[in-house]
């Protein structure tokens, strides 16, 4: 009996600690800001980096070393989309990092989809292509969601959305467009982004 006595505190113990630590909250990733301000208004974006770490870093990366001020939104879809990030107002190309891998099965996995609002990836036909060149859904554009990990289903990275200044962008969508240098959908003038700054958030 003395034996069993010993051992009773034990069990009892760390049977009311099982669902102590059971009970303990998931860490939470803060959600970084950015304020676009453009020559049409500003934009504030929230960021998701637990649904897609390496993306988010990669354009915070270009908001911190100033890469987005003086370059446009030099392709704009109405009912579609705003592209901008990596032209110039002659609609030279600015120079950019390394690609960044995509993430869009997990991203899309977390609930993050190119809706009307979000923030995702610009790219080539190369899955893993994107750099510095973002835009800005206007539309629930689920053609671009992810679908398989194929060159042609992955889909482009939405990484963020829009929380203050929707507005302002779907002005921009509205803007006057034609062919430059080549190339269909740049706005007659240039809508500028004039800074692209992260908000402190505490």
């Amino acid at each position: 009996m003395k034996a069993m006595k010993a051992i009773l505190p034990c069990i009892f113990l760390s049977t009311l600690a099982l669902p102590f630590f059971a009970q303990l909250p998931t860490p939470v990733v803060a959600k970084p800001r950015v304020r676009l301000t453009t020559s049409y208004g500003v934009m504030v974006l929230e960021l998701e980096p637990s649904a897609a770490p390496r993306t988010v870093e990669n354009f915070l990366m270009y908001v911190k070393k100033g890469h987005y001020a003086g370059t446009i939104f030099h392709r704009v879809i109405p009912g579609f989309m705003i592209q901008g990030g990596g032209m110039t107002e002659d609609m030279a190309e600015k120079p950019a990092a390394a690609p960044v891998k995509n993430e869009t099965p997990q991203s899309f996995k977390a609930g993050l989809k190119n809706t009307k609002g979000t923030v995702a990836m610009a790219r080539t036909s190369d899955p893993n292509s994107a750099t510095a060149q973002f835009f800005i859904n206007t539309a629930d554009n689920d053609s671009l969601d992810f679908k398989d990990e194929s060159a042609q289903g992955i889909g482009y990275c939405a990484f963020g959305r829009v929380i203050e200044g929707m507005e302002t962008a779907l002005k921009i969508e509205q803007v006057k467009t034609g062919w430059k240098k080549g190339q269909a959908n740049v706005p007659d003038y240039p809508v500028k982004i004039k800074s692209a700054e992260v908000l402190d958030t505490k």
